[in-house]
């Protein structure tokens, strides 16, 4: 028993006997033995007291609940502010230039602030007061509420100015304006921020600096968590708090699409109104001729075939720096560059092995004929190696992402009901992870892989998906005419390439897919795996390419034929007037 703290109090205890005392944190007495509870409490010296005064100390419990702390008051923009750099700094880490941050993700932000009249402007919009309205048919979410700002026509409040009364500050939620994120029609009008937004302007970011990351490859590095965005709020300094409507902004559940994030980035284009981006040359790593090689690198196709790519490129006339740069004005499309490149890949195995479930075959046996060394390719033998490689690298990705832990170690809440739940089925998910690692002797979660611009690794090293056909020949498919190397196959067949009104009319693959031949479709879903989109929008792709192609070859077919008629016309209105001068002069 410890004097100091029981000040000698030697009593025994009145249900075991025992002399064992023990002082709670609130100061009373208990038995250490069987943990009796008396009413005796712990004296307390005040050092403060002098003789005389009419002070009085006591030892209270205190309140159960403590007032939570509120941190300083912040607005949604700085969040996002913090979050971009977070993603900017993660892509300085593997390697993009340090200019892509400081000298063009910078400018783009504050122009964006400047747009949106949140900062950098003498006319900001205020939000710290809004007017409930009630649900909004049109917001994203259920759980959003619609709200007009009340003070958003004073053009003569500053921004700052949201921030500075405290008496504004709201209390559902952390931040000062979380409303007006919340309200649809102001994020139509003003372009407000989102999460998708953030990867959508280091999208447009990445492509101004030319980098060699294209957005299937940044979706990519967030999907293996090397760019925060699932819970990128957590690395939100502490005095941020987030609570309440902030949970419905940051919070996020799932890696938004590749069209989504394309779509989010042309919207930003027109509502920066940026400039024309600087043009993307034929030594830019984004370009189709050197992008390609990447793509039949990952696919384990020959390397001569890059040569048909590029002649197919300048075929289509894609070859033109012009044709890759997104100008407002011009061309206020945004290029696909990955998912471009994809297409004209697949358009040339198609004008080399038909593709039409027959062709294809008949040049693999007829290769198979000839080839006494092994060194050419053959598409069977292609097929069957990717088709088997496919299958284990979608089954990993598979139980990748089942093993994936989705939820935050600080998640957040809507509101103390939402918090409950949450806290209880967190304590439960930890329980049952905590069993699986016992049951199975192994790690829940996922090892963390070193990023990598490729899904495959082909060769004879240990762990490659197969043995590479990188330097196998295109000879079985090929034969000279007129001293000119010409593919074998001489028919082509596509599909309807009239074009649909997109406003009007969407992606017609689920009407036309079972009429395709199941190699086409295979090599869709190949590549749709390796950029990671729907075949649905890899084959649109596939059409654009086909009709640039096929109007070129029919425009050129026309001009050849109207020469000879139009110098036949010349020649007979010359010698016409020819024959009035001389009668003329008889």
């Amino acid at each position: 028993m410890d004097d100091e703290h029981t000040a000698g109090y030697r009593e025994p205890c009145a249900q075991c006997a025992a002399v064992d005392w023990g002082v709670s944190d609130e100061g009373r007495f208990y038995c250490r033995s069987c943990h009796n509870v008396i009413e005796r409490t712990r004296e307390v010296v005040d050092p403060n007291f002098t003789p005389g005064s009419t002070r009085i100390s006591t030892i209270s419990r205190g309140s159960r609940t403590k007032r939570p702390e509120r941190g300083r008051q912040w607005m949604i923009c700085e969040g996002f502010q913090f979050i971009l750099r977070n993603q900017a700094d993660a892509l300085l880490r593997l390697g993009v230039s340090p200019n892509f941050k400081d000298d063009v993700l910078c400018q783009l932000w504050r122009l964006y602030l400047q747009k949106s009249r949140q900062a950098f402007t003498h006319n900001p919009v205020t939000s710290s007061k809004f007017k409930v309205r009630g649900l909004d048919s049109d917001s994203d979410s259920a759980a959003e509420s619609s709200v007009v700002s009340a003070s958003e026509t004073n053009p003569s409040s500053a921004a700052g100015s949201n921030a500075e009364s405290s008496s504004e500050w709201s209390l559902c939620s952390g931040s000062v304006d979380a409303a007006g994120y919340l309200s649809a029609r102001l994020r139509r009008t003003r372009g407000l921020m989102s999460m998708t937004k953030t990867l959508a302007l280091i999208h447009l970011a990445l492509i101004w600096s030319a980098e060699a990351l294209t957005l299937s490859d940044l979706l990519r590095l967030v999907n293996e968590g090397h760019v925060p965005y699932v819970n990128a709020y957590e690395d939100l300094p502490d005095e941020m708090k987030l609570e309440g409507k902030d949970a419905l902004i940051f919070r996020v559940e799932d890696v938004p699409s590749h069209q989504r994030v394309h779509k989010e980035a042309e919207t930003l284009l027109l509502f920066l109104q940026l400039p024309a981006f600087p043009p993307i040359s034929r030594q830019s790593l984004l370009h189709p001729s050197l992008l390609s090689l990447r793509y039949l690198m990952d696919a384990n196709l020959p390397d001569e075939l890059h040569l048909w790519v590029c002649r197919l490129v300048e075929r289509t006339s894609m070859a033109d720096e012009t044709l890759h740069v997104s100008d407002r004005l011009l061309r206020p499309v945004l290029p696909r560059y990955d998912v471009q490149t994809a297409a004209l890949i697949i358009v040339t195995m198609k004008l080399l092995f038909g593709l039409d479930d027959h062709t294809e075959w008949d040049l693999s046996n007829q290769t198979g004929d000839q080839d006494d060394t092994g060194e050419l390719f053959n598409l069977r033998r292609w097929y069957r190696l990717l088709q088997a490689a496919l299958i284990r690298a979608q089954q990993r990705r598979v139980h990748d992402i089942a093993r994936k832990q989705w939820k935050a170690k600080k998640p957040l809440y809507g509101n103390k009901s939402e918090k409950c739940t949450m806290i209880k089925k967190k304590r439960i998910a930890e329980q049952v992870q905590v069993c699986f690692e016992r049951l199975s002797s192994c790690p829940a979660g996922v090892d963390r892989v070193d990023p990598s611009s490729f899904r495959f690794c082909w060769g004879n090293e240990d762990g490659a998906d197969g043995p590479s056909l990188h330097q196998k020949k295109l000879d079985g498919v090929m034969t000279l005419k007129l001293g000119v190397l010409t593919p074998l196959n001489s028919a082509y067949w596509h599909p309807a390439l009239k074009a649909c009104k997109p406003r009007s009319c969407s992606s017609h693959y689920s009407e036309v897919e079972p009429t395709l031949p199941r190699t086409f479709v295979w090599l869709l879903q190949l590549f749709g795996f390796l950029l990671d989109v729907k075949p649905a929008y890899l084959y649109e792709e596939v059409l654009k390419v086909e009709r640039r192609a096929i109007d070129g070859k029919t425009h050129q077919r026309k001009k050849r034929r109207t020469r000879p008629k139009t110098q036949a016309k010349a020649r007979a209105r010359t010698q016409r007037g020819r024959e009035n001068k001389r009668e003329t002069f008889n």
